[in-house]
């Protein structure tokens, strides 16, 4: 079994902009550069004949080039503990148009939908006590923008640092 999402890497400069943005907060285990993405869709654990057909499926979503740009902080939170600090992208339009597109490429090799509201953002920080959240971010988020014109299918593998990511197939 391999664990799978979609989603888009990100420019060096952009991971950049967004290193130079971590800290000041305790308990949160800040996201090294090569675990920086946005997630289109997550999947999860699928068999390696099933991400051959997710593969397939995927080639067929056709992409419209746009331009991405860094939005505000945010934060999700669990039952009243903030679990996740993270930076919006935009425009919400266009990225939720390709999830949305995604989503339909793997119904048609049956991966059920997902359940929740697509946010497009990138994730920074995790963490069940993080303390100081307030004084987070330090300064402005640089509005850096970059051209998306394609989207890559990732394999997630847990390691002792978080997860290691590898993108397995791209497409433009």
């Amino acid at each position: 079994m391999i664990r799978l999402f979609v989603g888009l890497d990100l420019p060096e400069q952009v991971k950049t902009a967004l290193l130079a943005s971590m800290g000041g907060v305790a308990g949160a285990r800040w996201q090294r550069a090569e675990q920086l993405h946005l997630t289109l869709r997550f999947i999860g654990e699928v068999d390696r004949h099933t991400a051959a057909d997710i593969a397939a499926a995927l080639g067929r979503v056709n992409i419209r080039p746009f331009t991405a740009e860094l939005g505000e902080p945010g934060l999700f939170d669990h039952r009243g503990r903030i679990d996740a600090l993270w930076v919006g992208v935009r425009p919400a339009d266009a990225l939720a148009g390709l999830a949305k597109a995604i989503n339909a490429a793997l119904a048609s090799v049956g991966i059920a939908p997902d359940s929740r509201a697509f946010v497009p953002h990138i994730t920074l920080a995790r963490g069940r006590s993080m303390i100081g959240v307030s004084n987070w971010p330090q300064g402005p988020i640089p509005r850096i923008a970059w051209p998306v014109a394609g989207f890559a299918l990732f394999e997630s593998q847990m390691g002792k640092d978080g997860s290691d990511y590898s993108i397995i197939a791209r497409w433009r």
